[in-house]
């Protein structure tokens, strides 16, 4: 087996582009790069990649599990948190997903359980409350497990 040692890869005939084969699988220009998907369609490694990501216990002592470019978790009461970013978005309008429930031990009756956006404090570029709700009519609860990403621009 060899190895290569490099620093730099330029394309042989376009310097933004490698070519495996007769198939371009990476192109690159100023701050952008784009790997060949499916077909034809390329797909850009920046935008498609999470910014942050955080799973954390949220029931008796709040217990951050893991976490990728969050600082810091606040609990502002039963069901209701915010998360700060360590690095900043590019703008408010970046996309979060999230889930939470409880696992079997923990016990309790609601059998799902959704995030929602808070509706008082709008996210800022570092900033972004939720809460958690319970299936039973949409009451605030506190869940053992919650796992959420933000996808956007980091700035």
């Amino acid at each position: 087996m060899s190895t290569v040692i490099l620093d730099t890869i330029t394309g042989k005939s376009t310097a933004t582009t490698i070519t495996i084969g007769s198939t371009p699988v990476v192109s690159s220009s100023a701050n952008s790069m784009t790997i060949r998907g499916e077909g034809s369609n390329q797909t850009s490694i920046q935008q498609g990649l999470a910014k942050a990501w955080i799973n954390f216990k949220g029931t008796d002592t709040v217990t951050v599990n893991d976490s990728f470019n969050h600082s810091s978790l606040t609990d502002h009461g039963n069901g209701h948190f915010q998360n700060t970013l360590a690095t900043a978005l590019g703008n408010a309008n970046y996309s979060i997903t999230g889930m939470c429930g409880r696992s079997p031990n923990v016990g309790g009756t609601e059998p799902a359980f959704v995030y929602t956006p808070d509706d008082v404090a709008a996210p800022t570029t570092t900033t972004y409350r939720y809460y958690s709700l319970g299936s039973n009519g949409g009451s605030l609860q506190n869940q053992d497990r919650n796992f959420n990403a933000v996808l956007g621009d980091l700035a």
